[in-house]
């Protein structure tokens, strides 16, 4: 079931309004989504040295043969980075869009979703370093 929010002049009001599947929506939502990653990583630096940190922790587990559970954990910080650096991008652009001008609410969205990316980077350099340091010393 789908709501649709509904705006007329006097009130704004919910419309219970059924949609029906269609397999060809579904694959055109694959395909804004694919766009959307490759806009963020096109368009926000960040994401490139993500990709490098990402790349080094691949070589380093396939070196050090990590274990499945390691590899599980991972993917996981890894992708809790991704998704956290898509999320404070997604905030930039609309923030950018809707106050045009400086404002300090502005501001403070952006810092609090780059303060979000920071604390996801933080909690996988963290898995990083407790899967990594066994094996280095």
């Amino acid at each position: 079931m789908r709501y649709t929010y509904f705006m007329n002049h006097e009130n704004h009001t919910l419309k219970n309004e059924k949609k029906e599947f269609s397999i060809i929506k579904r694959a055109k939502s694959f395909e804004h989504a694919g766009r959307g990653i490759s806009l963020f990583i096109k368009t926000t630096h960040n994401a490139w040295i993500h990709v490098a940190a990402t790349v080094i922790v691949f070589f380093l587990g396939v070196y050090f043969h990590i274990t499945k559970t390691e590899w599980i954990m991972l993917v996981f910080a890894i992708g809790f980075v991704f998704a956290s650096e898509a999320f404070n991008t997604a905030i930039e652009i609309d923030i950018d869009l809707t106050s045009p001008e400086y404002h300090p609410y502005a501001r403070d969205t952006k810092d609090v979703a780059a303060g979000a990316v920071f604390l996801s980077a933080l909690t996988a350099l963290a898995v990083g370093l407790l899967i990594f340091c066994p094996y280095i010393f």
